[in-house]
Parts: structure tokens; C-alpha cells; sequence
């Protein structure tokens, strides 16, 4: 079977522009009237030879996006699930830092594969809770009172300048609006749980920064706020304040904002000491 090329006569018909075997569009008024094609491989035919693009898939083709999947596969799922059951672990200490963790047995800890329990350790590595270590598993990372300060350090510097900045342009009502992460943060401390104060925390920075409209700098103060949250390897010179301490000071922060004064010493403080 003779096939088409850039500069043979091709499959005629149809009144649509011809493409090459690349898939270029051919712009040169011969080719005008010609119908699209594909090459396709024997196994397709039984010979080579070409096929209309017709009956290409749509989404090859580009004519519509493929449907929604009517479910995830159950393996992310359970992956979800085994990387909060491990935040939560290593927030209440019972993975404490520098110690040493393989798949397997975290797997027989949760009752599951090794697999979900291998990709939240990767994504906890990236968080950088975790180290990898090759043949042997996971560390927990050893965070001390210098990693804390160079992470208050650039918190600072992502942090302040938006929020000194929205505190001169928006009024008090945007505050207020505020007050209720904050008085979530409030009865998570209270309730006592490190892990559910963690996320009551982020959210209420995350509100806060949000109201700049930068949603990239809210994912990079984010990322930076959840490392600040992992625990210590010992003892520092300056001890993390409790947590209704720091729930209490989102309160004071909201009114200095709101009042128009004061509140970047006190944003300063408050991003210097996680609990």
C-alpha cells in the first residue's frame, strides 16, 4: 500500500487540512481538501497504513476532556490516612526524633501494606519530618533550637511584610472576620491534643494570610509553619510556649491589627515561639 509523505497526492476527501506523519498541520494550498490521518502500525490494519483522525479518542484529539474518575484508587486512600495517623504520631512524640522507622513494620503497626505507609513516609520527607534512609527506612529529623530560629527567620520574612501591609489598607471588620479560626485555636488548645492544635494554628495563619490574595504565599508560609510544629530532639534555651499560651495570643494579634498599631513586634514574637 503506497503511503501518503509531504509531498504525495495523501487520502483525499473530507475538506479538512492534511497533517504529516509528525502530526503537522501542511499549510500549502495543494494540500487543501484532504483529509487528516494518522500513521498506525500493522497490528492495527494488518498493514501499515493510515488512519482518519476521526478515529482518534476525543481526548487525543482534543475535543473534550476525559470524565472524572468515579472513584480514586483505594490505595490513596488509605496512603491519606496513614500520613495523619503519622503526623499525629510524630506531633505527640510517640515517633520521637532520631529514631529509626522501616516500612514494614509501620505497615504492621497500622494494619496495612507496606506501599500507603512507603509514600506518607516520602511525603512526611518532604515536610521534612523524616529523612530516608536507602535499605533501612525512615529518621525522624532532629530539629533543635538553631533549625527553629532559621525557620522563624524566613516565616518572618514571608510573613510580616504582608500582614504589616494589610494592616494599613484593610479595615477593622476583615479582622473580625478572623475570629473565629481563632477562637477554634482557643478550644483546641484546650482540648489538650498537640496534633489537632497544629492544624487549628496553620489554619488560622493560613486565613490570615489569605486575605492578601497571594495563594502562593500562603503555601510556601504553610510549609514552613508545619516544619516549625515538629518536635524537638531535647531541650532548648528558650521553651516552646503551652498551647492555650499561643491560642491566646491570635487574639491579641487580631486586635492589634485591627487597631492600627503595635502588631509587628507582637507578629514578630508570636512567629519566633511554636508550641
Amino acid at each position: 500500500m503506497r503511503e501518503p509523505s509531504d509531498t504525495g497526492p495523501g487520502i483525499t476527501g473530507g475538506g479538512k487540512p492534511y497533517l504529516n506523519v509528525y502530526g503537522r498541520r501542511l499549510s500549502s494550498p495543494q494540500y487543501a481538501g484532504r483529509v487528516t490521518a494518522w500513521p498506525v502500525s500493522g497490528s492495527d490494519r494488518g498493514e501499515r497504513g493510515w488512519r482518519p483522525m476521526e478515529s482518534v479518542a476525543p481526548a487525543q484529539a482534543g475535543r473534550a476532556p476525559l470524565p472524572a474518575p468515579r472513584r480514586m484508587p483505594e490505595r490513596h486512600s488509605v496512603r491519606d490516612q496513614v500520613l495523619a495517623e503519622l503526623r499525629d504520631a510524630l506531633l505527640a512524640g510517640e515517633l520521637p526524633p532520631g529514631s529509626v522507622h522501616s516500612g514494614p513494620a509501620l505497615a504492621a503497626r497500622y494494619g496495612v501494606s507496606a506501599t500507603p505507609v512507603r509514600e506518607a513516609m516520602q511525603l512526611l520527607a518532604k515536610e521534612g519530618a523524616v529523612e530516608v534512609l536507602p535499605n533501612r527506612g525512615f529518621r525522624v529529623v532532629c530539629y533543635g533550637e538553631r533549625e527553629l530560629a532559621q525557620i522563624a527567620e524566613v516565616r518572618m520574612l514571608v510573613e510580616v511584610p504582608v500582614v504589616i501591609g494589610l494592616a494599613r489598607s484593610l479595615p477593622t471588620s476583615r479582622w473580625e472576620e478572623l475570629r473565629p479560626a481563632a477562637e477554634a485555636g482557643v478550644a483546641a488548645a484546650a482540648a489538650g491534643s498537640r496534633a489537632g492544635y497544629a492544624e487549628a494554628d496553620r489554619a488560622f495563619h493560613r486565613a490570615l494570610l489569605g486575605l492578601g490574595g497571594n495563594p502562593h504565599v500562603v503555601a510556601v508560609a504553610d510549609d514552613l509553619h508545619r516544619r516549625a510544629q515538629w518536635p524537638t530532639a531535647g531541650p532548648v534555651q528558650a521553651p516552646r510556649p503551652s498551647l492555650s499560651a499561643h491560642a491566646a495570643h491570635h487574639a491579641v494579634l487580631l486586635a492589634a491589627l485591627g487597631g492600627g498599631g503595635g502588631a509587628e513586634p507582637l507578629l514578630r514574637a508570636h512567629l519566633a515561639s511554636c508550641p
